[in-house]
């Protein structure tokens, strides 16, 4: 078979969905993404993309440019090679960041070239423990309205959804304590609430919040305060009621061993650009079932449930429909759960019509 890699290219696409939103740390004007396009020399072609927003768009188009020439050395199937290979070119100016996003890009555009060259789903590549996956409906953004809040988790669970997310971590302790009390008065006492702060508060007014909502019977705390402060998550989970998840900002596994060792979290949320791809995402999801944690990745559905499918302590995904409108066959939702696409590889590609050339 020939599968060497023997073109790449990058697109831009901006989703139909894009609006101004913001949480606890960042504004964001436009949803926009990079997608990644392999082809081998077979003419089989693999993709993968990545959620960019409005960020370091000169950095992300060099970057990629500049890993280009080392992906062209490998067959699709060499996805653990080239991930090595490319961290010794990074070293010197890092291996994490926008170098680890660029080569997580190749790495999931080359398993699914791979699978589609086996003409088999990426996640029959590994075995399955199961064979769909429950879903949560996120978003519930702080610069949202009350009206626009209750609008968005009345519909998720309209569609089936059982449990919703919302955004906190307001300058008001009260303001966010009012969302999450209208937000469960309008879903009812059944739905699931999860929510994130983005790393926007400090130990004591996470703890201060916490102590506010335990009536309301959240399902999870995501990043309450800073990603590097494994001492403030081991205090937080010994004086906070509300199960704790981290680790969307993570480039390696350090984190997930530092907060392992201190028994400061309950949930694991690989992110599958930042750790390099499937092998990284993979790696982290059983070092995390060995420490007894539950998976709960962030953002990337399309990738995550059939990766979720593949490993024992998979939990459950978070949904956003940004990418739907520019794809040919949106991961399908029921009751729920989605269900991972039987399609090879990732079972869907992006519509030429809505790509830019990146430059």
């Amino acid at each position: 078979m020939k599968t060497r890699i023997r073109n790449i290219q990058y697109f831009r696409a901006v989703s139909p969905l894009s609006r101004p939103i913001a949480d606890a740390t960042h504004a964001i004007p436009e949803i926009a993404f990079v997608i990644t396009r392999i082809e081998l020399e077979s003419g089989v072609v693999g993709e993968s993309n990545l959620l960019a927003f409005h960020y370091s768009r000169g950095a992300i188009a060099g970057a990629l440019r500049d890993i280009r020439p080392i992906a062209l050395e490998f067959e699709a199937w060499e996805t653990g090679r080239f991930l090595a290979r490319a961290a010794i070119e990074s070293e010197y100016f890092g291996s994490g960041g926008i170098h680890r996003w660029t080569t997580g890009a190749i790495n999931i555009a080359m398993w699914d070239a791979w699978a589609r060259t086996l003409e088999q789903p990426v996640w029959k590549l590994f075995g399955a423990c199961r064979d769909k996956v429950p879903v949560y409906g996120s978003g519930g953004w702080l610069s949202y309205s009350i009206e626009e809040l209750i609008e968005e988790a009345r519909a998720y669970v309209k569609r089936g959804f059982a449990a919703v997310k919302i955004k906190v971590g307001s300058t008001d302790l009260d303001r966010d304590i009012e969302r999450i009390a209208r937000v469960r008065e309008a879903v009812g006492a059944k739905t699931r609430i999860m929510i994130d702060a983005n790393q926007g508060l400090t130990v004591g007014r996470a703890l201060e919040l916490a102590r506010g909502i335990e009536c309301y019977n959240l399902h999870c705390f995501e990043e309450p305060i800073s990603n590097t402060d494994f001492e403030g998550y081991a205090h937080l989970r010994r004086q906070c009621a509300i199960p704790l998840a981290m680790g969307e900002r993570e480039f390696d596994t350090i984190a997930l061993r530092e907060l392992v060792a201190r028994n400061a979290i309950d949930i694991w949320q690989p992110d599958i650009l930042r750790l390099g791809g499937v092998d990284g995402w993979r790696s982290s999801a059983i070092q995390a079932g060995g420490a007894g944690l539950r998976v709960q990745p962030h953002y990337y559905k399309e990738y995550d449930v059939p990766l979720l499918c593949t490993v024992a302590n998979g939990y459950c995904c978070e949904s956003f429909d940004w990418v739907d409108g520019l794809v040919d066959t949106p991961i399908e939702i029921r009751e729920g759960y989605a269900r991972p696409s039987v399609e090879p590889g990732w079972g869907f590609r992006f519509k030429d019509k809505h790509l830019a050339e990146l430059n």
